[in-house]
């Protein structure tokens, strides 16, 4: 594909409310983002994506937007964002923000006026529908019925997500004309791009038709009906000519479910976005997305399976975002490494195996610092919605409060969205005062200050790897260099990046043993490890426990890989 100036970036994410609190109220807040630059600039990262900052009452922490063009004051000021743009810009920082369209809060001003009045044009902002009863069977993705009834009225407005987050009505020209509106002022603001929310939601089938029910509730899974719908396409690509395309800008959509053979509309050369989150391998401890109770049974093997998969599909078309953390998915530590979450060299290895695939590597606030998810007691402790929902529908499925709380604290959001931990202190140097969510530790052993500058940490690991692929000799070919999968054993996934010119062989034990694996060049030479050289006998690699490794091979790879 044509080179864009934002395949080069290295992104990290920033859930404000919880990175750094710097007016001591208990809450993140911008200028706290400002005055921790110098250490996002240490580590290497080009581009900040900052999750929602807007002015919103926070029932589903900023993803729930009263005033699109305000900042939530717990955060700030527009002049402090304005700040942090300006300040990030001079350390070659760029800003990315959340873009939240296909709902609103319920207090935004539109929805306020449609619940005032019914023949107002703001009503049709929204999806309302007559009735005495709920229209249809339809579950939102937080538990519980799409439809809220109006008070005082024979009506229900529909919401995918919480109560409180009604979905916009795209099927109306003149709110869409509203929105580009409003995303093109954040553009001109100077912003990079935006990662787009939800944005597969925007589609209804509009039969509004009862589903085949899925659950004990009786309801069926919303996103049969109002995700990735037929005629979705007239949308984006509307919403990309009357916005993107009038900026240099990034685009990166959380859009779940698209079809691997749907890709090209999505980030081909004519695509809606520059780059989409694919969430198959993120997702493969569970059965659903949405139901945390139905586990799944993995290995590495399947993990490779569906990386590779995820991998060629989405070169075949354009350009991806690899993350293995955000701020909805729980510890990656944890999650993919399990017993083994506290091996430094093991949480290294998983780092280095996702950041050297093609695409754009994501990294999530802490993920350099190799944290780890938290255990709670009580399903008290728990803030995010979603936690407490799956809590509640797991006891209705018929698992105990023990099993109820297990699979909650194993893929609860609440466990990315602790406070970071700065230092070994109460709250972490986070914050003087109680914050606004519970510590995963409250003196974490796992902070910034012990690890930044100490040789062997996980957090030089990141510092170095960045380094490495950003400006080491090698980082056209594993910047813009294809890709595709190297046979190996049951613990260990390698791929092989390559152009014309250069071929990279990359590989990654996750094992506590070695593993001898087939040489697809007998004569290779190490250009990077996680620790030592490489072993090489004769035709074999031999791997050292959770060792990463990149070979390059002697000559370059043509565009069917090989040699």
């Amino acid at each position: 594909m044509k080179e864009q100036w934002w395949q080069e970036e290295v992104v990290y994410q920033i859930y404000p409310k919880s990175f750094y609190d710097s007016n001591q109220d208990g809450i993140g807040d911008l200028r706290g983002i400002t005055e921790k630059l110098d250490y996002l600039e240490n580590l290497g990262i080009t581009m900040l994506w900052i999750c929602p900052i807007y002015q919103s009452p926070m029932d589903d922490n900023g993803y729930d937007i009263s005033d699109y063009r305000a900042v939530a004051k717990e955060f700030g000021t527009m002049e402090d964002l304005e700040e942090l743009i300006g300040e990030a810009r001079k350390r070659r920082i760029k800003i990315m923000l959340d873009l939240v369209i296909n709902h609103t809060s319920d207090e935004h001003e539109w929805f306020q006026k449609a619940l005032a009045d019914s023949n107002s044009p703001y009503h049709d902002f929204y999806i309302f529908r007559e009735g005495d009863r709920e229209p249809n069977n339809w579950r939102s993705v937080f538990g519980g019925s799409v439809w809220e009834k109006v008070p005082g009225r024979k009506e229900y407005y529909f919401h995918a997500f919480g109560k409180k987050q009604p979905d916009l009505n795209w099927e109306n020209p003149k709110l869409r004309e509203r929105l580009y509106e409003m995303v093109n002022w954040w553009l001109e603001k100077g912003i990079a791009g935006f990662r787009i929310d939800a944005i597969t939601f925007v589609k209804k089938d509009l039969s509004w038709k009862d589903r085949h029910p899925d659950g004990a509730d009786g309801l069926a899974k919303c996103t049969k009906a109002a995700r990735n719908q037929p005629g979705i396409g007239t949308f984006l690509h509307e919403l990309k000519e009357h916005t993107f395309d009038r900026h240099e800008c990034v685009t990166v959509a959380e859009a779940p479910g698209v079809p691997y053979d749907e890709l090209e509309e999505f980030i081909g050369e004519q695509g809606y976005f520059s780059m989409i989150f694919d969430f198959r391998y993120a997702d493969l401890d569970i059965a659903s997305g949405s139901e945390w109770f139905k586990r799944i049974d993995w290995n590495i093997r399947d993990l490779n399976e569906k990386i590779m998969a995820s991998q060629m599909a989405l070169q075949k078309y354009g350009w991806c975002a690899n993350f293995i953390e955000n701020h909805d998915q729980p510890r990656a530590a944890t999650k993919y490494l399990r017993e083994d979450e506290t091996d430094q060299e093991a949480v290294k290895t998983l780092g280095a195996m996702y950041f050297f695939l093609r695409g754009m590597p994501f990294i999530y606030q802490g993920q350099e610092l190799g944290m780890r998810n938290f255990k709670r007691e009580s399903i008290a402790e728990f803030n995010d919605l979603s936690s407490i929902d799956q809590y509640y529908r797991s006891l209705e499925e018929g698992y105990s409060e023990e099993e109820a709380l297990e699979f909650v604290n194993l893929r609860s959001r609440d466990n990315a969205r602790t406070p970071f931990p700065w230092k070994k202190e109460q709250f972490g140097g986070f914050s003087s005062v109680k914050p606004w969510l519970g510590m995963s530790e409250e003196y974490p052993a796992i902070n910034a200050e012990e690890q930044v500058g100490r040789e062997g940490s996980v957090y030089e690991f990141y510092r170095s790897m960045i380094s490495f692929r950003q400006k080491g000799p090698y980082h056209h070919c594993l910047i813009y260099g294809n890709i595709k999968p190297i046979a190996s054993n049951e613990n260990v996934i390698a791929y092989q990046r390559y152009t014309q010119e250069e071929t990279i062989y990359c590989w990654f034990n996750f094992s506590r043993e070695e593993s001898v694996e087939d040489m697809p060049q007998q004569e290779a030479e190490t250009i990077w490890s996680s620790y030592g050289e490489a072993e090489i006998r004769g035709a074999k690699l031999v791997l050292k426990p959770y060792q990463s490794l990149l070979l390059r091979g002697r000559t370059g790879g043509n565009d069917n890989g090989e040699e």
